[in-house]
């Protein structure tokens, strides 16, 4: 197959060409390029305050909360008790509900603030709103002003602390754009051993220029982007291009920075180093994207601005007209339980709490979360596009033929070869034992064994010499393939497999053919979502023979193929260009900026750290199956979200006029403290029906 076309270690295997790295690959760190903090956007953040922050102050307030409820005469006469009597007993409620309406709403009375500024209403504003009028008519009461009954301290404590609460469970939600940058800094070593007079000294990755030379000492990482001068090594380039199996490199190769020289030092000649290398440039492009991806304002967020101007509207309106009606001090109580009564309680938890028990629920069936409009926006895909190494295909060599000269049995071939290979860890070397196992070969000993970089292994087995390898054998012995098993091999070249040479004697004897192996899931996977109306693309760096090999197979709609690292997130953009809203899955840093570019990137768990962070999901396995499960998710949730809101709006619809006392005349008019009440039902409605999407199945063995 395509990805063994210049396998790690000894294998140079017949097959298609491949794109490479093309040149120096990619990473900055420590010493290098400091990202724009401005250029990403950062969802731990609302309003200027952090996470953390509405966690600490919704813990504080709710223990302050408690001393407020208690004492006040509002919500004793609502359960029908009387709050303890002591001197001082009267103020316990206004003073602690104080410091609740300052400490607690600061977040809210500051956001509110920041929403007039930018003439934007939205929650922060409707929120603000409502305790400050609480706060004021409840000051008023107390100090026995105009003789008011106007007693929302409890309501006050209450209301800042269900909002503290789903504001902290919403952020809780969201993801961070900066851990993915932050994971690809931390590819790089601190320091780099540079080779001076002879001798090395020890500097930090900063001091590096290009054109030095430094020392690379096995199982350290490469400090910068560079040529090799000296030595050969087996180099784990996983961080970079997602697969596990290591390639060698040899003098004059290009080596990338941030990757692991396994087996053998090197010295490498640095030719980019900070903002210059190709990592530095994928950490722009994975900046870029985050930045440029739509984030639509919250659906709560365009009702809580609908319900300030309703509720403003409605306060003005009931305050004159029973002033007209000659009571100053009806059309004050009237409409401040108007104002306050417009509070956004279910408004305010109708999308956090869907948000929470949506991730709950997506968690346990391996899928996590980390983007709050990722989960939004799959309901909208049109196309899921899939690398194809290590996500549609197991991303590891699997023995898939073997054909052997007329009077050698195949069996007999694969039990020489998997014997030749039987010291070598190498993946391929895995995949023929594993192959000869399965079918009962008889297990064969080697000695003398040897590796050839770049061009296959040998060894001596019952006393004839064997080797194994790829074209690069061939042409150095000088040998040709035998007719009679060269049309079993120009097939296999053809559909893009690899394929080895088992040579005996300074004969070829047999070759076996190696592919990378389709996941049965990825079958199921593809069929479910066209079954669904979702087309199915797929983008990989390999041969388009070994692509549309793969895509046949699978029958996927369409194909990228050849595709640079560099250039994955350019294709996510032309689909969109289409039309098309793209839900991205990958595994490597080299999808990082193709994740963060589509609508919905998506993460298998077994990838990078950097292919995790820009994505906005997470398949904890690799089972590609699981984004059936968002797919039902998202659908779901929204549903709950729409029903959410809609009886939170609906809610403050009716009741907002029977505040203002619309039915007076009829001798219905609704008290604050009923208000009060009705308010809290709300609340209890809406976290009800956010429970019931507990009931949603999501298994991905169950897709059909």
């Amino acid at each position: 197959m395509a990805e063994h076309g210049n396998e790690p270690g000894h294998h140079t295997m017949t097959t298609a060409p491949t794109a490479d790295h093309q040149g120096p690959g990619a990473v900055m760190g420590h010493g290098g390029m400091d990202h724009d903090d401005h250029a990403v956007h950062s969802e731990g953040q609302h309003a200027g305050h952090s996470t953390a922050m509405f966690k600490n102050r919704f813990w504080l307030t709710l223990v302050l909360s408690i001393p407020v409820v208690f004492f006040s005469p509002m919500f004793g006469h609502l359960l029908g008790y009387t709050p303890p009597e002591f001197p001082g007993a009267a103020w316990i409620a206004p003073l602690v509900g104080t410091v609740i309406f300052v400490y607690g709403g600061q977040p809210f009375l500051k956001g509110g603030w920041q929403e007039i500024r930018s003439r934007q209403p939205g929650m922060m504003l409707l929120i603000s709103m409502a305790i400050s009028v609480a706060f004021i008519a409840s000051w008023v009461t107390s100090l026995g002003i105009g003789g008011f009954d106007l007693d929302f301290w409890w309501e006050l404590a209450l209301l800042v602390v269900i909002m503290l609460l789903g504001h902290w469970i919403e952020m809780r939600a969201l993801g961070s754009a900066r851990g993915a940058l932050d994971a690809l800094a931390a590819l790089l070593p601190d320091e780099a051993e540079r080779i001076v007079n002879g001798g090395t000294e020890t500097v930090s990755v900063a001091e590096l220029a290009a054109g030095d030379i430094v020392l690379v000492r096995s199982g350290a990482r490469m400090p910068a982007d560079g040529a090799i001068t000296d030595g050969s090594a087996e180099v784990d380039e996983s961080m970079i291009t997602g697969e596990s199996r290591t390639v060698a490199r040899t003098v004059g190769d290009a080596v990338v920075a941030g990757t692991v020289a396994t087996d053998n030092s090197l010295r490498i000649r640095v030719t980019a180093v900070g903002d210059d290398t190709a990592l530095a440039g994928i950490q722009r492009l994975v900046a870029e994207a985050q930045a440029s991806t739509s984030r639509a304002q919250a659906l709560a967020d365009r009702a809580a601005a609908f319900l300030f101007y309703f509720a403003a509207g409605a306060g003005v309106i009931t305050f004159i007209v029973w002033s007209l009606l000659g009571s100053i001090p009806d059309a004050v109580t009237r409409t401040v339980t108007v104002l306050v009564i417009a509070c956004p309680h279910a408004l305010g938890l109708a999308i956090p709490l869907v948000i929470a028990i949506s991730t709950e629920r997506a968690a346990r069936a391996g899928v996590l979360i980390k983007n709050r409009m990722a989960l939004e926006r799959m309901r909208t895909i049109d196309v899921v596009l899939f690398d194809k190494t290590g996500t549609l295909t197991k991303g590891e060599p699997a023995l898939t033929d073997v054909v052997a000269i007329e009077g050698t049995a195949t069996d007999d071939l694969l039990a020489l070869a998997a014997a030749v290979e039987s010291d070598s860890e190498h993946p391929v070397a895995r995949a023929i034992a594993a192959a000869a196992r399965h079918t009962g070969a008889r297990a064969l000993t080697a000695t003398d064994f040897q590796s050839m970089t770049g061009r296959g292994v040998q060894a001596t087995v019952d006393g004839s010499a064997l080797a194994v390898g790829g074209p690069a054998l061939l042409t150095e012995l000088g040998l040709s393939e035998p007719e009679s098993i060269s049309a079993a091999t120009t097939e296999w070249k053809a559909r893009g497999a690899s394929v080895l040479h088992v040579i005996r004697a300074g004969s070829v004897i047999g070759a076996v053919a190696l592919e990378d192996e389709v996941r049965d899931e990825s079958r199921q996977a593809v069929r479910a979502l066209q079954n669904r109306g979702i087309k199915v693309a797929m983008i990989t760096g390999d041969a388009r023979q070994v692509a549309h090999a793969v895509a046949t197979e699978l029958d996927i709609d369409e194909v990228f193929a050849e595709v640079l690292p560099k250039d994955k997130d350019q294709k996510v953009a032309e689909l969109q260009g289409r039309g098309l809203k793209v839900a991205m899955v990958g595994d490597g840093v080299n999808d990082a900026p193709a994740l963060a570019r589509a609508e919905v990137g998506i993460a298998i768990g077994a990838g990078t750290d950097v292919a995790m962070e820009s994505a906005g999901v997470v398949l904890a396995g690799n089972d590609p199956r699981a984004v059936l499960s968002m797919v039902d998710l998202s659908h779901a949730s929204y549903r709950k979200m729409w029903q959410n809101l809609i009886w939170a709006t609906g809610y403050n619809i009716v009741s907002v006029p029977l505040a203002a006392g619309v039915l007076a005349f009829a001798g219905i008019v609704l008290s604050p403290a009923a208000g009060a009440v009705l308010m809290s039902l709300s609340t209890i409605v809406v976290a009800l029906n956010a429970q019931l999407l507990r009931r949603l199945k999501l298994n991905p063995a169950d897709v059909h």
